[in-house]
């Protein structure tokens, strides 16, 4: 125990408490905010919860998780990793642009610096858009320019895939834009078809081989950028 008259402990690196404290409240100060978008199951939410406790987004800290559904998986993720989650359903909005509004106050009440679509199945304004250039992520289950853009989502990118009969797949994380799935690339991996494949067989291995890796490893690099640039 710390007695009056003692002096401050420090640590093995020369921090007192009070600095080491101090380290730590600044390094998460600095740290930018990203909120998570999503519809459904929330793999890809999972996969950066994960990064995340694992020490893989440094730079980022996960402060919000908007759903566009009640009920869905991804809610009970959020709730277990202790991040807020909201359900904004675009179905109780009269109009898209209702919509994006309520979405972008959502944002702003949040302080959120990244916004990252997870499995997130609403199309948003250029309001949205516009007001995180460079700072709004995509994953994508294919290597785009392939099999993508409006109604390609889901298993039916893998069905296209499988029909056209490609040998190599993938993932894609692309920056957004007001061109569905046409915003800058940022990271693309490879994944192999297999002769035999189902769509759900080529889904899940285009999400453990690729999207589940790819979509932390962007976060951490938007993040780092957004968060250095604030220096």
């Amino acid at each position: 125990m710390l007695r009056s008259g003692q002096g401050s402990v420090k640590t093995q690196a020369g921090e007192t408490g009070q600095e080491l404290l101090e380290t730590v409240q600044n390094r998460a100060a600095n740290r930018c905010r990203v909120a998570v978008l999503v519809s459904g199951g929330g793999t890809n939410l999972q996969a950066v919860l994960d990064a995340a406790r694992a020490g893989g987004i440094p730079h980022g800290e996960i402060a919000l998780v908007v759903s566009s559904r009640p009920g869905v998986k991804a809610l009970e993720r959020a709730a277990a990793f202790g991040v807020e989650a909201v359900v904004l359903e675009r179905s109780r909005y009269e109009t898209a642009e209702k919509f994006d509004a309520a979405l972008l106050r959502l944002l702003k009440k949040h302080g959120i610096e990244l916004v990252v679509l997870a499995g997130f199945l609403c199309i948003l304004g250029k309001k949205v858009v516009k007001a995180y250039p460079n700072r709004m992520l995509n994953v994508h289950p294919s290597l785009i320019p392939s099999f993508c853009g409006e109604g390609m989502y889901g298993l039916k990118v893998h069905e296209a895939a499988l029909a056209r009969g490609v040998k190599v797949t993938g993932a894609t994380v692309h920056y957004v834009n007001e061109v569905c799935d046409g915003g800058e690339i940022l990271l693309q991996k490879a994944v192999e078809v297999r002769a035999g494949d189902t769509p759900e067989m080529l889904q899940q291995r285009v999400m453990e081989r690729a999207e589940w890796l790819l979509l932390p490893r962007a976060v951490e690099i938007v993040a780092a950028r957004i968060a250095a640039g604030r220096g």
